[in-house]
């Protein structure tokens, strides 16, 4: 130090103690003089920095480690809390600051400058310091984590008021065993998933299942109803957006990719993305990648697709309706949900949890199910499927009020098994019990030909042109042995 050598960094002025402490310090810490100059500066320091102490001692120390923010803008000397400390005599703590290396790269640190003091005027300053690159990376992650979760809870609460659940997977039907088989296979795996079948069928069900049984079930399944989003939306609602990208984005939004980071997201009724948006959502599948609208970051992301249509993807790519890459690349894993007719045996044990389900929110006594309701919902075709017997079954639970169980169908059903009439006509009309006949000796005779083989190439499946949960289901219910 010019004004008082006592602080100047040499072997033979410096008390040894002092600099054996100053040697050993895990912090950064160097002295200034009145005018700013270095004076002394320690191992610690040096190595956080890159100077040297020939380089730093005598020399602004302002301008060398300190000079600029972080984001590169000039830090003026007038702004400095470190020469505040000795031109007010007060010690300054600062947080989240920038310290700028040798080598031109900067470094995050919080520093104390405390005035040094000799004889009640102030000689300058010792500043101590620490790299806080590790705890800002941490700080960092937590805030990501943070912003994660509070991504998911908007997203569970927006779920929550739209939600219309069809409780667990329920059933042991031969259709319904076949499916849960597929779902054990594909769940641990990250392959994409393509589920197909009738609306209201459940395949949301299915989706949350190999969701749940997967490694990726601490986070949130994240759901995007396709057919929902206005097509100008489709982007940022997947993508999201920064403030001002169109008109009305008042603030930052996040997509459902980036909600969806480290877990799953489910494309329910995929088949209705334009075909001009289809692109995009292809880059991300292929590079995990995606910037947000009005953006031009490229952001990554880690998420494992599994995709629902009610429509024949392969026939609408092969017509030109839908991307060809995009469907083999969503159709790794397919897997068909069967319609509610295809899965009967199923029905009881249904109709009995939609009713406890119901009774139950309505706090209502539970009406019993007779075999006589039973006979008349196995009758109907539902062609609304599972969620049409949800509804048949909340509003019989209101109807009865707890007393008999009042079952009304539609009357407009396409096709019911029981119809009371028949219109005449010039062919032959053959009984139920002889369709039944025609059909088991149908199926027995496929079974023969293909040598009691169901499923893949040369299956009874195949020769049949019909689902192999289909051909199960009907080997039970027509008791034929294989």
């Amino acid at each position: 130090m010019r004004n008082n050598e006592s602080f100047t960094h040499k072997k033979t002025k410096m008390n040894y103690p002092i600099k054996l402490i100053l040697d050993s310090a895990g912090e950064g810490i160097y002295g200034l003089d009145s005018e700013g100059s270095t004076t002394f500066i320690n191992p610690a320091a040096q190595r956080m920095t890159g100077y040297s102490e020939e380089e730093m001692i005598g020399t602004c120390q302002h301008k060398m480690v300190h000079h600029s923010k972080a984001d590169g803008t000039p830090y003026s000397v007038l702004d400095c809390p470190i020469y505040s400390a000795f031109k007010n005599g007060e010690a300054y703590s600062i947080s989240n600051e920038v310290f700028w290396r040798k080598d031109g790269t900067s470094f995050p640190v919080d520093y104390t400058s405390t005035p040094i003091m000799i004889d009640g005027k102030c000689q300058g300053a010792v500043v101590v310091f620490n790299d806080i690159t590790l705890r800002k990376k941490d700080e960092d992650e937590i805030n990501r984590l943070k912003q994660q979760l509070e991504l998911e809870n908007a997203y569970l609460n927006e779920e929550i008021l739209e939600a219309k659940s069809y409780g667990e997977i329920i059933g042991k039907s031969p259709a319904l065993h076949a499916i849960l088989s597929q779902i054990e296979l594909v769940a641990p795996t990250d392959a994409s998933v393509l589920i197909t079948g009738e609306s209201g069928t459940g395949k949301e069900l299915i989706a949350r299942e190999i969701h749940n049984r997967s490694s990726r079930k601490k986070r949130t399944l994240i759901r995007v109803n396709c057919a929902s989003i206005p097509k100008e939306l489709y982007e940022s609602e997947f993508f999201g957006h920064i403030k001002g990208a169109f008109t009305g984005a008042i603030k930052d939004r996040a997509g459902r990719f980036e909600m969806a980071q480290g877990g799953t997201l489910f494309l329910d009724e995929i088949g209705e993305i334009p075909l001009d948006l289809q692109s995009k959502l292809l880059r991300v599948l292929q590079e995990g990648t995606f910037e947000k609208v009005g953006d031009d970051r490229t952001r990554s992301v880690d998420v494992r697709i599994i995709a629902a249509t009610n429509r024949n993807l392969k026939e609408d790519a092969l017509a030109g309706k839908f991307r060809q890459d995009l469907f083999y690349r969503l159709n790794v894993f397919p897997i068909e949900s069967p319609p509610l007719r295809e899965r009967m045996e199923d029905l009881p044990a249904l109709a009995a949890h939609f009713l406890k389900s119901a009774t139950k929110k309505m706090k209502i006594a539970e009406p019993r199910i007779t075999q006589a309701n039973l006979k008349n919902l196995q009758n109907y075709d539902w062609p609304g499927n599972i969620r049409e017997l949800q509804n048949v079954l909340d509003r019989a639970a209101i109807l009865s009020k707890g007393g008999k169980l009042q079952i009304n169908l539609p009357t407009n059903s396409p096709r019911k098994i029981n119809s009371p009439t028949q219109e005449l006509n010039k062919e032959r009309i053959y009984t139920d019990e002889e369709m039944k006949e025609k059909e088991k000796q149908n199926l027995v005779c496929a079974l023969k030909q293909c040598e009691g083989k169901v499923t893949g190439p040369n299956g009874a499946a195949e020769l049949l042109n019909m689902n192999p949960t289909t051909v199960y289901s009907r080997i039970k219910k027509l008791n034929i042995r294989v």
